[in-house]
């Protein structure tokens, strides 16, 4: 059983203070997320502004014709900067997600690290192989044209 890294990086053309305005309001995770994913919030009442301690709940599709739920916490946020949030229970055994922002001469700079273990094992092993490492790349590659649609 591995513990697997996937490090993103992209050059946003908006102000760091804009792209955190952005980020920071779970009701844009909707906007970033493939439709393909049957991405829903299921916690009532979010506020417009994450926080640290914020439980956040939604039902996605993690595979074709398997919805399951995924409850995250956020465990940090430095308003500005950057905020961590982690899996509390859902598809992954471990899910771990930083997202950075850094300003840049032509705007920001966001920077996302996720650190995860499969389900399953050595199954999930083959499963991130095969599956998971290429959903993960399409996932953040689909955020990445719907940020720069965002900010043109």
């Amino acid at each position: 059983m591995g513990t697997y890294r996937l490090h993103v990086r992209q050059k946003i053309k908006a102000s760091k203070d804009k792209v955190w305005d952005f980020i920071s309001s779970p009701r844009n995770l909707k906007i970033i997320t493939p439709e393909h994913m049957g991405f829903d919030i299921i916690t009532p009442g979010l506020p417009e502004k994450m926080y640290a301690g914020m439980m956040i709940e939604y039902q996605v599709q993690a595979l074709p014709g398997y919805k399951t739920r995924w409850l995250t916490e956020i465990t940090q946020v430095q308003p500005g900067d950057f905020f961590i949030d982690e899996q509390r229970s859902g598809p992954y055994k471990l899910w771990h997600h930083q997202h950075h922002l850094a300003p840049d001469e032509n705007g920001t700079i966001m920077t996302d690290i996720v650190h995860y273990i499969p389900p399953f094992g050595l199954l999930g092993d083959l499963a991130n192989q095969l599956i998971i490492k290429r959903q993960l790349n399409a996932i953040f590659e689909y955020r990445r044209i719907a940020l720069e649609r965002k900010f043109p």
